[in-house]
C-alpha cells in the first residue's frame, strides 16, 4: 500500500531567509518522497515564524490532519523545522506516534525517541545561546547611548553608514512636531492639573494621532510608572535611557511571552542629553502631582474591592470598547467617557442591578427553553446519525478488505504447503500481514458505544442556574457562583436604539459551557463537534457516556432591551 506523505516547511525571520526557503524545503522533501514511492497528499508551512512555539497555523493544521488520519508519514528538512522547543518537539512526536504517523527528516532520517532527546536538547541550547548573544549585543549598544529596540513617541530612526558601508543601528533623533505634543501633555498635567482623560479628549478633538496611530486614551498618557510606560513615565524624555527593566518568559500553557520585572539593580542607565525633550522643571512638576495623587488615592485600588458579576464582559456596540463602572450604580462606555465623542458618541448608561437581572434572567429562562432543547436534540440526533452512517461505511470497507486479505493469505499458505518456493511469495505475504495488523487496529479503534441525550437536560440546567442565582445573595458563596456564571458568557454587547431610550442587549456565550451545566459534567476542553457531544450525553442511569465534542467556538446569542 502506497504511503501518504505530508510535508512541513518553516523559516524564521531571524534566519535571514525568505519565502524561497519554503519552496526549497518543499522541493527537497518532495524529491525524497518521490524516491521512496510515497504519495504526497499535502504541504504545510509557516513563513517568518519562530520555531520556539507550536502556536503556528501551519503546524496546528498539520497536527489536526494527522489526528484525522489524513497521512501516514511526515517529512521535513530537519527536526528543528518542526520545533526548537524541547518540550514541544517531544509532544509533537507523541502526537504523531499516537496518530500512527512516522516522522522522516532529510537531515536525521527516521526520527526515534533518541533523536527527540538529543536534538531537542541541542535546539533548546541553541535558543538559549541565541538569546544570550542577542542580549549581549543590545547591552553593548545601550551602553553607547543607542536604542536597544523599540521606538518611543517623539523620536525617529536615523539611518547612517559607517566607514565600511554597514548600517549603524540604534541611532535616533527627535521629531519636533511630536516633541511639542509631549511638552504640552506635561504642561497640562503638571501645571494646569488636567487629568489624563481630559488631555486625551482634547487631543482627540483636535485630530492629533496617538503613538499607536489611533486615538488617545488616558492609559497612553498615564501608563505604568514601574514599567516606565506611558508618556508621563518615559525617562528618555529627560535624556536618561533606562534598559533591562523587564524580561520575557514563555507561558507553558499558551506559548505566549509574558513580561516579568527585573530588580532595579539590574537596570542599565545611560545619559543621552541629546534626546531630551522635556525640561526638568516640567518633569518634576508632573512627578510631584503623581506623588500627591498616590497619597490621596492610597488604599483605593486594593485587591479587596468587590468583584462585580459582569465586569470585563460588557462591550459597547458602537465602538467595541468596554462598558465599565462610571459610578457606584451604573455602567457606561469607557471610550465615550475617556476619549470623548470624537471616538464614541454612545452616552447611554445602564444600572448595575438592571443589567445583571436581565442577563441572569436570559441565562435561566431563555437558553434552555423546551422548544429550543427539542431543536437541539433533533439536530444532534441528525448529526450523530450522519456520523454513524459514515463510520459504518468505513467499517464495512475495512471489514471487506480484511476478509479479502485473509483469503489471500490462506491461499498463499496453501501454495507453500503444495511446494511453491517461499522466496517467491515471501514479500507478498509480509505485505498482507502488515496490512491486516493495520486493519485490526483501525477496526478496534472504531468500535464506539451508542449515545443517548438525557430528556431532562433543560430542567437540570434551569435548576443549576437557579441555585447559582441564589448563591449570589450570600457573601460566602457569591465569588464561586460568579465564576461559574461568568464562564457561560463570552461577551455582552450594549447598543443604543435610535427609536427608543432603551439599550439593545446582545448576550453571547459558549454553547459548550451551557450544555456542560445542563449535564452537570466536568469542565470540557476545546474539542470537535462529535467528541464534545458525547461528553454531554448521559444514559438512563445518569452515568456519563464516553466523550463528545461540540464545535470549538460554538456560540449562543440572545437579544433583549432595558435601561
Amino acid at each position: 500500500m502506497t504511503k501518504r506523505v505530508a510535508i512541513y516547511s518553516r523559516y524564521s525571520s531571524s534566519e535571514l531567509q525568505s519565502d524561497a526557503s519554503i519552496e526549497d524545503q518543499i522541493r527537497l522533501c518532495s524529491e525524497k518522497a518521490t524516491s521512496q514511492g510515497w504519495q504526497i497528499v499535502n504541504c504545510y508551512s509557516d513563513a517568518g515564524i519562530s520555531g520556539a512555539s507550536l502556536l503556528r497555523p501551519g503546524i496546528q493544521s498539520l497536527m489536526q490532519a494527522a489526528m484525522n488520519g489524513e497521512f501516514d508519514i511526515l517529512v521535513a528538512e530537519a527536526l528543528d523545522r518542526l520545533s526548537r522547543d524541547q518540550q514541544d518537539i517531544a509532544g509533537l512526536f507523541k502526537r504523531m506516534e499516537f496518530a500512527g504517523v512516522k516522522i522522516f527528516t532529510l537531515s536525521e532520517g527516521e526520527i526515534s525517541p533518541l533523536h527527540i532527546g538529543l536534538k531537542g536538547t541541542m535546539n533548546a541550547m541553541f535558543l538559549t545561546d541565541l538569546a544570550d548573544k542577542t542580549r549581549r549585543g543590545l547591552t553593548g549598544r545601550v551602553m553607547q547611548g543607542k536604542s536597544g529596540g523599540g521606538l518611543a513617541y517623539g523620536y525617529k530612526v536615523v539611518k547612517k553608514l559607517n566607514s565600511e558601508g554597514e548600517a549603524i543601528k540604534g541611532e535616533r533623533e527627535i521629531i519636533e512636531e511630536q516633541a511639542i505634543i509631549i511638552r504640552r501633555i506635561f504642561e497640562e498635567y503638571g501645571h494646569k492639573n488636567k487629568s489624563p482623560k481630559a488631555i486625551a479628549h482634547s487631543l482627540n478633538v483636535e485630530g492629533i494621532l496617538a503613538p499607536s496611530g489611533k486615538s488617545w486614551g488616558q492609559s497612553t498618557i498615564n501608563g505604568n510608572r514601574r514599567r516606565g510606560t506611558g508618556i508621563l513615565n518615559n525617562n528618555l524624555y529627560i535624556g536618561e535611557l533606562i534598559w533591562n527593566r523587564q524580561h520575557f518568559l514563555k507561558d507553558p500553557n499558551t506559548g505566549k511571552r509574558v513580561t516579568r520585572l527585573n530588580d532595579e539593580s539590574e537596570w542599565i542607565r545611560q545619559d543621552t542629553p541629546e534626546l531630551r525633550i522635556v525640561p526638568q522643571e516640567l518633569w518634576d512638576a508632573a512627578k510631584a502631582r503623581q506623588k500627591k495623587l498616590d497619597t490621596t488615592l492610597k488604599g483605593m485600588h486594593k485587591n479587596n474591592r468587590p468583584q462585580y458579576l459582569l465586569s470585563g464582559l460588557l462591550k459597547c456596540g458602537c465602538c467595541g470598547g468596554a462598558y465599565s463602572k462610571i459610578n457606584t450604580e451604573r455602567y457606561g462606555c469607557s471610550q465615550a467617557r475617556n476619549k470623548g465623542e470624537s471616538v464614541c458618541a454612545n452616552k447611554k448608561t445602564i444600572k448595575l442591578e438592571h443589567i445583571e437581572e436581565l442577563v441572569l434572567g436570559a441565562l435561566q429562562t431563555h437558553l434552555m427553553r423546551d422548544d429550543l432543547v427539542k431543536v437541539f436534540c433533533e439536530e444532534y440526533t441528525r448529526h450523530m446519525n450522519k456520523l454513524q452512517s459514515q463510520k459504518d461505511q468505513t467499517l464495512n470497507t475495512y471489514k471487506a478488505e480484511q476478509s479479502k486479505l485473509l483469503k489471500q493469505r490462506k491461499n498463499i499458505i496453501e501454495a507453500i504447503k503444495n511446494g511453491v518456493a517461499v522466496e517467491l511469495i515471501k514479500d507478498e505475504l509480509e505485505t498482507i500481514s502488515e496490512r491486516l495488523k493495520e486493519l485490526e487496529s483501525l477496526l478496534k479503534n472504531k468500535q464506539e458505544p451508542s449515545l443517548f441525550l438525557h430528556p431532562k437536560m433543560a430542567d437540570r440546567y434551569r435548576e443549576v442556574i437557579g441555585d447559582l442565582r441564589k448563591s449570589l445573595n450570600h457573601k460566602e458563596t457569591r465569588s464561586e457562583a460568579s465564576q461559574h456564571l461568568r464562564a457561560l458568557i463570552e461577551k455582552i454587547i450594549l447598543t443604543p436604539v435610535e427609536t427608543q431610550e432603551d439599550l439593545s442587549i446582545d448576550l453571547y456565550g459558549d454553547l459548550a459551557g451551557i450544555l456542560k451545566v445542563a449535564s452537570k459534567e466536568n469542565a470540557m476542553k476545546n474539542m470537535s463537534l462529535e467528541k464534545q457531544l458525547r461528553q454531554l450525553a448521559v444514559n438512563d442511569n445518569n452515568q456519563p457516556e464516553p466523550s463528545i465534542e461540540l464545535v470549538a467556538g460554538a456560540r449562543f446569542e440572545l437579544t433583549t432591551f432595558g435601561l
